[in-house]
Protein backbone atom coordinates (compact mmCIF):
# COMPACT_ATOMS: atom_id res chain seq x y z
CA UNK A 1 0.00 0.00 0.00
CA UNK A 2 1.14 3.18 -0.91
CA UNK A 3 -0.49 6.61 0.22
CA UNK A 4 1.30 10.15 -0.58
CA UNK A 5 0.19 12.38 2.75
CA UNK A 6 0.16 15.98 1.12
CA UNK A 7 -1.62 18.35 3.74
CA UNK A 8 -1.33 21.90 4.33
CA UNK A 9 -0.81 23.54 7.65
CA UNK A 10 -3.56 23.84 10.33
CA UNK A 11 -3.70 26.87 11.17
CA UNK A 12 -3.39 28.12 14.81
CA UNK A 13 -2.55 24.30 15.67
CA UNK A 14 -0.22 22.25 13.31
CA UNK A 15 2.62 22.81 11.00
CA UNK A 16 2.46 21.04 7.27
CA UNK A 17 5.06 18.76 8.60
CA UNK A 18 3.31 18.16 12.04
CA UNK A 19 0.06 17.30 10.36
CA UNK A 20 1.64 15.13 8.05
CA UNK A 21 3.31 12.90 10.70
CA UNK A 22 0.09 12.54 12.50
CA UNK A 23 -1.28 11.65 10.11
CA UNK A 24 1.09 8.98 8.75
CA UNK A 25 1.15 8.13 12.75
CA UNK A 26 -2.62 6.98 12.69
CA UNK A 27 -2.58 4.98 9.25
CA UNK A 28 0.13 3.00 10.36
CA UNK A 29 -1.17 1.86 13.61
CA UNK A 30 -3.55 -0.08 11.02
CA UNK A 31 -1.03 -0.46 8.32
CA UNK A 32 2.47 -0.64 9.43
CA UNK A 33 3.49 -2.22 6.21
CA UNK A 34 2.11 0.37 3.99
CA UNK A 35 4.54 3.17 2.53
CA UNK A 36 3.65 6.49 3.62
CA UNK A 37 5.29 9.55 1.93
CA UNK A 38 5.37 12.52 3.76
CA UNK A 39 4.82 15.66 1.35
CA UNK A 40 4.46 18.87 3.67
CA UNK A 41 2.24 21.48 1.42
CA UNK A 42 1.28 25.15 1.62
CA UNK A 43 -0.84 26.86 -1.10
CA UNK A 44 1.57 30.04 -1.00
CA UNK A 45 0.53 31.47 2.22
CA UNK A 46 1.84 31.02 5.59
CA UNK A 47 3.94 27.95 5.96
CA UNK A 48 5.41 27.96 2.39
CA UNK A 49 8.59 28.38 3.51
CA UNK A 50 8.67 25.65 5.93
CA UNK A 51 7.04 23.19 3.49
CA UNK A 52 9.10 23.26 0.87
CA UNK A 53 12.26 22.91 3.34
CA UNK A 54 10.65 20.57 4.72
CA UNK A 55 11.05 18.13 1.52
CA UNK A 56 13.26 19.52 -0.10
CA UNK A 57 16.41 19.79 2.70
CA UNK A 58 16.89 23.46 2.53
CA UNK A 59 18.13 25.96 5.15
CA UNK A 60 16.30 28.52 6.94
CA UNK A 61 18.17 32.10 7.04
CA UNK A 62 16.95 34.95 8.99
CA UNK A 63 17.70 38.98 8.11
CA UNK A 64 16.49 42.06 10.13
CA UNK A 65 14.27 44.00 8.10
CA UNK A 66 11.51 47.02 8.54
CA UNK A 67 7.99 45.37 9.30
CA UNK A 68 5.36 46.74 7.93
CA UNK A 69 5.09 49.94 10.26
CA UNK A 70 8.30 50.36 10.15
CA UNK A 71 10.00 48.36 13.51
CA UNK A 72 12.42 46.30 13.19
CA UNK A 73 11.85 42.48 12.44
CA UNK A 74 13.53 38.89 11.95
CA UNK A 75 11.84 37.68 8.80
CA UNK A 76 13.10 34.25 7.67
CA UNK A 77 13.25 33.02 4.36
CA UNK A 78 14.32 29.60 2.51
CA UNK A 79 17.19 28.93 0.72
CA UNK A 80 18.14 25.66 -1.75
CA UNK A 81 21.81 25.68 -2.27
CA UNK A 82 21.47 23.67 -5.18
CA UNK A 83 19.52 25.70 -7.82
CA UNK A 84 20.03 28.91 -6.30
CA UNK A 85 16.35 29.60 -5.61
CA UNK A 86 15.12 31.68 -2.74
CA UNK A 87 11.71 31.44 -1.09
CA UNK A 88 10.60 34.47 0.29
CA UNK A 89 6.98 34.85 2.54
CA UNK A 90 6.39 38.38 2.45
CA UNK A 91 4.12 37.71 5.23
CA UNK A 92 7.53 37.59 7.17
CA UNK A 93 8.34 41.27 6.86
CA UNK A 94 5.20 42.94 6.25
CA UNK A 95 2.84 40.66 7.25
CA UNK A 96 -1.29 41.02 9.07
CA UNK A 97 0.22 39.32 12.14
CA UNK A 98 2.90 41.40 12.86
CA UNK A 99 0.59 44.16 13.39
CA UNK A 100 -1.93 44.40 16.36
CA UNK A 101 -5.34 44.78 15.37
CA UNK A 102 -5.29 47.84 17.09
CA UNK A 103 -2.68 49.61 15.29
CA UNK A 104 -3.22 48.11 11.69
CA UNK A 105 -2.86 50.94 9.25
CA UNK A 106 -3.57 49.98 5.63
CA UNK A 107 -2.59 53.87 4.89
CA UNK A 108 1.17 54.23 6.15
CA UNK A 109 2.01 50.24 6.01
CA UNK A 110 4.71 49.32 3.89
CA UNK A 111 6.28 46.36 1.68
CA UNK A 112 9.96 47.75 2.27
CA UNK A 113 10.88 44.82 4.67
CA UNK A 114 9.95 42.54 1.93
CA UNK A 115 12.21 44.69 -0.79
CA UNK A 116 14.91 43.97 2.04
CA UNK A 117 14.62 40.27 2.27
CA UNK A 118 14.62 40.12 -2.03
CA UNK A 119 18.25 41.83 -1.57
CA UNK A 120 19.28 39.70 1.13
CA UNK A 121 18.36 36.84 -1.63
CA UNK A 122 20.60 38.31 -4.06
CA UNK A 123 23.38 38.97 -1.66
CA UNK A 124 23.54 35.30 -1.28
CA UNK A 125 23.45 34.96 -5.11
CA UNK A 126 20.22 33.71 -5.90
CA UNK A 127 19.02 33.06 -9.34
CA UNK A 128 15.47 32.42 -8.72
CA UNK A 129 13.32 34.11 -5.81
CA UNK A 130 9.72 32.42 -5.38
CA UNK A 131 7.33 34.99 -3.64
CA UNK A 132 4.93 33.59 -1.79
CA UNK A 133 2.67 36.85 -1.11
CA UNK A 134 -0.40 35.73 1.50
CA UNK A 135 -1.09 36.89 4.81
CA UNK A 136 0.30 40.90 3.75
CA UNK A 137 -0.95 44.08 6.23
CA UNK A 138 0.43 46.56 3.22
CA UNK A 139 -1.96 48.24 0.52
CA UNK A 140 1.51 50.23 -1.36
CA UNK A 141 1.39 48.29 -3.97
CA UNK A 142 4.49 47.01 -3.80
CA UNK A 143 6.21 50.51 -3.99
CA UNK A 144 7.99 50.33 -0.94
CA UNK A 145 9.63 46.86 -1.97
CA UNK A 146 10.64 48.66 -4.95
CA UNK A 147 12.25 51.39 -2.46
CA UNK A 148 14.40 48.79 -0.61
CA UNK A 149 15.47 48.13 -4.13
CA UNK A 150 16.51 51.14 -5.40
CA UNK A 151 13.42 52.26 -7.35
CA UNK A 152 13.17 56.15 -6.24
CA UNK A 153 9.59 57.61 -5.82
CA UNK A 154 9.67 61.20 -5.81
CA UNK A 155 7.21 64.44 -5.07
CA UNK A 156 6.64 67.43 -7.33
CA UNK A 157 10.01 68.85 -5.14
CA UNK A 158 11.82 66.16 -5.72
CA UNK A 159 11.56 64.21 -2.30
CA UNK A 160 11.40 60.68 -1.59
CA UNK A 161 8.03 60.27 -0.56
CA UNK A 162 7.05 58.66 3.04
CA UNK A 163 6.07 54.92 3.19
CA UNK A 164 2.39 53.55 2.62
CA UNK A 165 0.21 53.51 0.05
CA UNK A 166 -1.98 56.75 0.54
CA UNK A 167 1.37 58.89 -0.02
CA UNK A 168 1.57 57.78 -3.27
CA UNK A 169 -1.08 60.18 -4.23
CA UNK A 170 1.94 62.31 -4.38
CA UNK A 171 3.65 60.60 -6.67
CA UNK A 172 5.65 63.31 -9.31
CA UNK A 173 8.44 61.12 -10.56
CA UNK A 174 10.16 57.33 -10.83
CA UNK A 175 13.47 57.25 -11.59
CA UNK A 176 15.14 53.63 -12.24
CA UNK A 177 19.01 55.16 -12.50
CA UNK A 178 19.98 52.80 -9.05
CA UNK A 179 17.37 49.85 -9.42
CA UNK A 180 19.23 46.84 -8.32
CA UNK A 181 20.71 45.40 -11.33
CA UNK A 182 21.28 42.16 -10.36
CA UNK A 183 17.35 42.02 -10.43
CA UNK A 184 17.59 41.55 -13.89
CA UNK A 185 19.33 38.46 -13.86
CA UNK A 186 16.74 37.01 -11.76
CA UNK A 187 13.69 34.46 -12.57
CA UNK A 188 11.16 36.18 -10.15
CA UNK A 189 7.78 33.93 -9.34
CA UNK A 190 4.99 34.91 -7.48
CA UNK A 191 2.98 32.30 -5.39
CA UNK A 192 -0.68 33.02 -4.45
CA UNK A 193 -4.20 32.27 -4.95
CA UNK A 194 -5.60 35.57 -5.09
CA UNK A 195 -6.30 36.64 -8.85
CA UNK A 196 -7.52 40.63 -7.82
CA UNK A 197 -6.74 43.43 -10.46
CA UNK A 198 -5.13 46.64 -8.81
CA UNK A 199 -7.82 49.09 -8.53
CA UNK A 200 -11.72 49.19 -8.98
CA UNK A 201 -14.34 47.35 -6.93
CA UNK A 202 -12.75 44.03 -7.16
CA UNK A 203 -9.22 45.90 -6.93
CA UNK A 204 -6.41 45.59 -3.67
CA UNK A 205 -7.69 48.61 -1.71
CA UNK A 206 -11.35 47.58 -2.03
CA UNK A 207 -11.52 43.73 -1.02
CA UNK A 208 -8.36 43.78 1.32
CA UNK A 209 -8.33 47.33 2.59
CA UNK A 210 -10.69 46.83 5.65
CA UNK A 211 -9.59 44.13 6.56
CA UNK A 212 -5.93 45.56 7.16
CA UNK A 213 -7.80 49.22 9.19
CA UNK A 214 -8.94 51.06 5.97
CA UNK A 215 -12.05 52.86 6.60
CA UNK A 216 -14.22 53.60 3.58
CA UNK A 217 -13.27 56.98 3.02
CA UNK A 218 -9.66 55.47 3.01
CA UNK A 219 -10.68 52.80 0.85
CA UNK A 220 -10.88 55.21 -1.93
CA UNK A 221 -7.92 57.12 -1.18
CA UNK A 222 -6.39 54.37 -1.38
CA UNK A 223 -7.67 52.91 -4.79
CA UNK A 224 -6.94 56.44 -5.99
CA UNK A 225 -3.37 56.63 -5.33
CA UNK A 226 -3.00 53.28 -6.64
CA UNK A 227 -3.82 54.31 -9.15
CA UNK A 228 -1.83 57.28 -9.46
CA UNK A 229 0.93 55.45 -9.15
CA UNK A 230 0.42 52.65 -11.56
CA UNK A 231 -0.24 56.07 -14.32
CA UNK A 232 3.43 56.71 -13.60
CA UNK A 233 4.75 53.23 -13.59
CA UNK A 234 3.24 52.82 -17.27
CA UNK A 235 5.22 55.54 -18.18
CA UNK A 236 8.64 54.57 -17.61
CA UNK A 237 8.20 50.70 -17.55
CA UNK A 238 7.72 48.33 -20.90
CA UNK A 239 3.97 47.20 -19.75
CA UNK A 240 1.12 48.46 -17.73
CA UNK A 241 -0.26 45.42 -15.77
CA UNK A 242 -2.54 46.85 -13.31
CA UNK A 243 -5.81 44.68 -14.71
CA UNK A 244 -3.70 41.78 -14.99
CA UNK A 245 -5.01 39.04 -12.79
CA UNK A 246 -3.12 38.79 -9.14
CA UNK A 247 -1.93 42.39 -9.41
CA UNK A 248 -4.11 43.38 -6.64
CA UNK A 249 -2.38 40.41 -4.67
CA UNK A 250 -0.80 41.34 -1.32
CA UNK A 251 -1.89 44.94 -1.25
CA UNK A 252 -0.69 45.31 -4.72
CA UNK A 253 3.24 44.00 -4.23
CA UNK A 254 2.19 41.53 -7.29
CA UNK A 255 1.41 44.67 -9.29
CA UNK A 256 5.27 45.55 -8.41
CA UNK A 257 6.51 41.94 -8.99
CA UNK A 258 5.08 41.92 -12.45
CA UNK A 259 5.72 45.88 -13.68
CA UNK A 260 9.14 46.07 -12.25
CA UNK A 261 10.39 42.43 -11.66
CA UNK A 262 8.48 40.65 -15.19
CA UNK A 263 7.37 37.91 -12.27
CA UNK A 264 5.51 35.01 -13.27
CA UNK A 265 1.92 34.50 -11.42
CA UNK A 266 1.73 31.34 -10.36
CA UNK A 267 -0.91 29.43 -7.90
CA UNK A 268 0.91 29.02 -4.82
CA UNK A 269 0.00 25.27 -4.77
CA UNK A 270 1.26 24.77 -8.16
CA UNK A 271 4.79 26.42 -6.67
CA UNK A 272 4.78 24.35 -3.96
CA UNK A 273 3.43 20.73 -5.49
CA UNK A 274 6.73 21.47 -8.57
CA UNK A 275 9.10 22.05 -5.80
CA UNK A 276 8.27 19.17 -3.27
CA UNK A 277 8.08 16.58 -6.12
CA UNK A 278 4.10 15.93 -5.25
CA UNK A 279 3.15 14.79 -9.22
CA UNK A 280 6.14 12.46 -9.43
CA UNK A 281 5.18 11.36 -5.69
CA UNK A 282 1.59 10.73 -6.40
CA UNK A 283 2.36 8.15 -9.53
CA UNK A 284 1.93 4.90 -8.90
CA UNK A 285 0.14 5.75 -5.43
CA UNK A 286 -2.61 3.78 -3.92
CA UNK A 287 -4.16 6.59 -1.86
CA UNK A 288 -3.33 10.71 -1.29
CA UNK A 289 -4.90 12.01 1.80
CA UNK A 290 -4.73 15.74 2.02
CA UNK A 291 -6.11 18.56 4.49
CA UNK A 292 -6.04 21.97 5.99
CA UNK A 293 -8.15 23.82 9.23
CA UNK A 294 -11.72 24.65 6.87
CA UNK A 295 -12.73 22.90 3.91
CA UNK A 296 -15.26 24.51 2.25
CA UNK A 297 -16.08 26.21 -1.31
CA UNK A 298 -13.27 28.59 -1.22
CA UNK A 299 -11.10 25.73 -1.78
CA UNK A 300 -11.88 25.71 -5.15
CA UNK A 301 -9.96 29.18 -5.55
CA UNK A 302 -6.27 27.55 -5.28
CA UNK A 303 -6.26 26.20 -1.81
CA UNK A 304 -3.94 23.15 -1.35
CA UNK A 305 -6.64 20.25 -1.15
CA UNK A 306 -7.62 21.97 -4.68
CA UNK A 307 -4.37 21.80 -6.07
CA UNK A 308 -3.33 18.11 -4.80
CA UNK A 309 -6.51 16.93 -5.97
CA UNK A 310 -5.71 17.78 -9.36
CA UNK A 311 -2.56 16.37 -9.70
CA UNK A 312 -4.16 13.06 -7.69
CA UNK A 313 -6.59 13.35 -10.25
CA UNK A 314 -4.36 13.18 -13.35
CA UNK A 315 -2.89 9.92 -12.02
CA UNK A 316 -6.26 8.23 -11.32
CA UNK A 317 -5.75 8.33 -7.59
CA UNK A 318 -7.95 8.31 -5.38
CA UNK A 319 -8.11 11.29 -2.55
CA UNK A 320 -9.29 11.76 1.05
CA UNK A 321 -9.56 15.37 2.72
CA UNK A 322 -9.03 15.57 6.32
CA UNK A 323 -9.92 18.87 7.96
CA UNK A 324 -10.63 21.00 10.55
CA UNK A 325 -14.00 21.74 9.96
CA UNK A 326 -16.53 20.66 6.61
CA UNK A 327 -17.68 24.30 5.83
CA UNK A 328 -20.36 25.44 3.31
CA UNK A 329 -20.25 24.50 -0.13
CA UNK A 330 -17.21 21.60 0.46
CA UNK A 331 -19.40 18.74 -1.25
CA UNK A 332 -18.18 20.81 -4.95
CA UNK A 333 -14.82 19.67 -4.21
CA UNK A 334 -15.96 16.30 -5.48
CA UNK A 335 -16.17 17.20 -8.63
CA UNK A 336 -12.90 18.36 -8.61
CA UNK A 337 -10.98 15.21 -7.91
CA UNK A 338 -11.80 14.57 -3.75
CA UNK A 339 -13.31 10.91 -3.26
CA UNK A 340 -14.23 11.64 0.64
CA UNK A 341 -13.69 14.08 2.98
CA UNK A 342 -13.97 13.79 6.98
CA UNK A 343 -14.00 16.50 9.68
CA UNK A 344 -11.41 15.98 13.04
CA UNK A 345 -14.16 16.61 15.92
CA UNK A 346 -15.81 13.04 16.73
CA UNK A 347 -18.26 15.23 18.71
CA UNK A 348 -18.74 19.03 20.42
CA UNK A 349 -15.46 20.89 20.90
CA UNK A 350 -14.16 24.37 21.14
CA UNK A 351 -12.07 26.11 19.01
CA UNK A 352 -9.75 25.90 21.55
CA UNK A 353 -9.98 22.10 22.15
CA UNK A 354 -9.72 21.08 18.92
CA UNK A 355 -6.74 22.96 18.28
CA UNK A 356 -4.96 21.78 21.07
CA UNK A 357 -5.89 17.84 20.21
CA UNK A 358 -5.30 18.30 16.63
CA UNK A 359 -2.45 16.12 16.47
CA UNK A 360 -4.02 13.37 18.39
CA UNK A 361 -7.77 13.97 16.45
CA UNK A 362 -5.93 13.48 13.41
CA UNK A 363 -3.72 10.05 14.04
CA UNK A 364 -7.19 8.88 14.75
CA UNK A 365 -9.48 10.29 11.93
CA UNK A 366 -6.61 9.04 10.00
CA UNK A 367 -6.91 5.24 11.46
CA UNK A 368 -10.41 5.21 10.96
CA UNK A 369 -9.77 6.23 6.95
CA UNK A 370 -7.21 2.97 6.96
CA UNK A 371 -9.28 0.94 8.72
CA UNK A 372 -12.43 1.28 6.37
CA UNK A 373 -10.31 1.19 3.60
CA UNK A 374 -9.12 -2.10 4.31
CA UNK A 375 -12.06 -3.41 4.68
CA UNK A 376 -13.83 -2.69 1.87
CA UNK A 377 -10.69 -3.24 -0.15
CA UNK A 378 -11.55 -7.07 1.41
CA UNK A 379 -14.79 -7.39 0.90
CA UNK A 380 -13.75 -6.84 -3.24
CA UNK A 381 -11.37 -9.75 -3.43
Amino acid sequence: MNIVIAPDSFKDSLSAAAAAAAIAQGLAQVWPDARLLQCPMADGGEGTVDAVLAACQGTVRSHRVQGPLGSSVEARWGWLAESHTAIIEMAEASGLQLVAPGRRDACASSTFGTGELIRAALDAGARRIILAIGGSATNDGGAGAMQALGVRLLDAQGEPLARGGLALADLARIDLTHMDPRLAQVRFEIAADVNNPLCGPHGASAIFGPQKGATPTQVAQLDAALGHFAEHCASVLPRDVRDEPGSGAAGGLGFAAKAFLAAQFRPGVEVVAELVGLDRAVQGADLVITGEGRFDAQTLRGKTPFGVARIAQRHQVPVVVIAGTLGEGYEQMYAHGVDAAFALPSGPLSLEQACGEAAGLLRARAADIARLWRAAAGRTR
